[in-house]
């Protein structure tokens, strides 16, 4: 293996400083900064280093088709450590952030007064990336093995997963590299932590892996929205974050009749983006992604909602594996209160701005009911 991988073995003490140093308000830009000043936007920040990705559709929609009203929005890619996306929250850097349940426990266990307002992926979005013709059988497999990672908060999402499957954590080695899929790609890992939407993009980037699904091998919740605790108090931010959820709320179900429109929208904010994935990839990934969102929807029925006993399971098996000190109350961390206002929307008016979308030929070209087979 090369120096690349001699780097960065992950320890759990690394793993729990989720610290608040380091993180400044000149991690978001200019104009959020400005917004920030002046008190008049809801700021959301990215946890991935990134917004040139098709993960948040819904945003592009809702602010291209007005969804968002006159509630003023930032939105920014962040630092890619994966813990900043909490930290930002607590240090009343950012309105919202967008963490996996592992981070955001992380936070928790810092003492942070955070709380999951709205529950965007339902079902586990993670998957597990292999060079072809090397994927395991099951997750079991990667026990002795080493996992390639973007940050070394993540470890935070692919332990509970691992352990759930019977692996003992003490026998995997993380390594973390800003380049990840590449170091998958070059053999510099057995394996690299990805996920739905992702998959899809890399394919497209040309890096051709095989997976091991988290959604087909895992029962636990994945990213949600989560807020300062304190703000679900203020009945002007409960107001304010009910509309701002609400435009999210109909650029999901925007995406949800019309994957290709949506796609189209969010890649026409990144040209460059759209050199590495033609319309069909970036279609699919987007739907990968969708159909994460909607799981479970015979249970949920709305855009946002938390399944607070999918959430207590993951908090109790977080505990076991000793990742957190503490089993967490799924029902104190997690809210739907704010799930009802932001659905309150005219689901008939959505349906028609889908349909009528006026796709351009080669999102108009693209086989939307041969990539749902597959998804």
């Amino acid at each position: 293996m090369s120096d690349l991988m001699n780097t960065t073995g992950i320890s759990r003490r690394r793993l729990l400083q989720i610290t608040s140093a380091g993180v400044v308000v000149s991690a978001l830009g200019f104009n959020a900064r400005a917004a920030m000043a002046q008190g008049t936007a809801v700021r959301w920040v990215s946890p991935r280093g990134t917004l040139e990705v098709v993960d948040d559709f819904a945003y592009w929609v809702a602010k291209k088709m007005g969804y968002f009203g006159d509630v003023e929005t930032v939105i920014e890619a962040g630092p890619q450590d994966g813990t900043a996306t909490v930290k930002l929250v607590d240090q009343n850097q950012s309105d919202f952030g967008y963490p996996s349940p592992g981070v955001l426990s992380l936070g928790l266990e810092q003492g942070m007064k955070l709380t999951s307002a709205f529950h965007i992926m339902a079902g586990d979005v993670f998957d597990f990336a292999f060079q072809k013709g090397k994927a395991p059988a099951d997750l079991k497999g990667l026990e002795g093995k080493t996992i390639v990672l973007g940050s070394a908060g993540w470890q935070s999402i692919a332990d509970p997963m691992l352990a759930a499957a019977g692996v003992d954590l003490s026998k995997v080695k993380y390594v973390e590299v800003s380049a990840w899929g590449q170091a998958l790609a070059q053999g510099q890992a057995d394996a690299a932590l990805t996920w739905e939407g992702l998959r899809a993009q890399w394919r497209g980037q040309g890096l051709d892996f095989d997976y091991l699904l988290g959604k087909n091998a895992s029962v636990f919740p994945a990213n949600s929205f989560v807020v300062r605790s304190a703000d679900l108090e203020d009945p002007a931010k409960v107001d304010l974050y009910t509309r701002y959820l609400r435009g999210w709320a109909q650029g999901l179900e925007f995406g949800w009749i019309n994957p290709a429109a949506a796609t189209q929208i969010a890649m026409e904010q990144f040209p460059g983006l759209a050199t590495q994935m033609n319309p069909a990839a970036a279609v699919e990934s987007l739907m990968q992604q969708s159909a994460l969102m909607h799981a479970h929807w015979d249970k949920r029925g709305k855009w946002g909602y938390h399944l607070q006993d999918s959430w207590q399971a993951y908090f109790d098996a977080i505990h076991k594996i000793g990742q957190v000190s503490q089993v967490f109350d799924a029902s104190k961390v997690t809210s739907n209160a704010l799930i009802d206002g932001a659905n309150d929307f005219d689901h008939a008016k959505i349906k028609a701005d889908a349909e009528g979308f006026q796709l351009s030929p080669d999102y108009a070209a693209v086989d939307v009911a041969a990539i749902a087979a597959t998804v």
